[in-house]
């Protein structure tokens, strides 16, 4: 049986897939192809349904049909998020009537964001998509008045940047102590039987990339894009943690406490969520 699994050219993903990759954890009689896309790619083919697995964001659950959210593999804020930054410090009154640059639509970063500039984004922000590692240089060029970080680019932005907004310490405000759901990893209803087998299969990767934790960062660090080492492991310790290999019920109440508060703001439909 071939699954194909889709995950981002990011350091946090290459970690937690590093054991799948290279062979160290598999399971028998399932080959896997990996497809890896930025992850507003990854949105958009699950909304067509092309991939078995894939990483894709919170937000974009609420659009898919015939996926299940798989309990590892996704990725928490503890009291941190995507951070919203300008070339000059500013307040959030000073934000009507801007070019915002954002990592995709789709992304939870976004929905984030115009949950929190609610009101400004009707007072005449407009919002531009491009790719999440082309926004910092589209602040510092001018070419954008601010930008959506995340990933990596979120705890080590550049000189000459500003932060605006924590979406992380926003969401501790009305988040009931609960963490800030992200990244989530989906699997088609329609693999059946070896659902399980593909969650376990998730875990153990995870599971092996902490015992070998200086090994997976070294292939993670392909992904770095510039950024140091220990950049990159601090990121990945901040997204691969407890919750990562398992969400429990802290994990659940944070995706119904995100889905509920975008629901009554009327920007999404509150989805059904299918946790296995």
């Amino acid at each position: 049986m071939r699954v194909r699994i889709g995950h981002t050219p990011d350091a946090d993903d290459a970690f937690m897939f590093y054991a799948i990759a290279e062979g160290k954890v598999a399971v028998e009689g399932v080959e896997v192809e990996h497809i890896i896309e930025d992850i507003e790619r990854l949105n958009r083919m699950a909304l067509k349904g092309e991939l078995d697995v894939t990483a894709i964001s919170a937000h974009a659950y609420a659009y898919t049909k015939g996926y299940a959210i798989l309990r590892s593999g996704a990725s928490f804020g503890l009291s941190y998020g995507p951070v919203l930054i300008a070339r000059h410090a500013m307040s959030m009154d000073e934000m009507t009537y801007m070019r915002i640059a954002v990592p995709g639509r789709l992304t939870t970063a976004y929905l984030l964001l115009e949950m929190a500039m609610r009101e400004y984004v009707q007072r005449g922000v407009e919002v531009v998509e491009m790719r999440f590692d082309e926004i910092e240089d589209a602040v510092l060029s001018g070419r954008v008045d601010a930008g959506l970080l995340i990933h990596e680019a979120q705890i080590g932005y550049r000189e000459g940047l500003h932060k605006v907004l924590d979406l992380g310490a926003w969401w501790s405000s009305i988040g009931h102590g609960l963490p800030l759901p992200l990244g989530i990893d989906v699997a088609r209803v329609s693999l059946g039987d070896t659902l399980p087998s593909i969650g376990s299969l998730l875990k153990r990767s995870i599971e092996y990339a902490y015992e070998h934790f200086d090994d997976a960062l070294d292939y993670a660090m392909r992904y770095a894009r510039g950024r140091d080492r220990s950049t990159i492991a601090r990121f990945v310790r901040m997204y691969v943690n407890d919750l990562t290999l398992d969400m429990g019920e802290a994990g659940y109440r944070a995706l119904r406490r995100l889905y509920s508060l975008a629901a009554s703001k009327g920007i999404i439909d509150e989805p059904e969520i299918i946790l296995v």
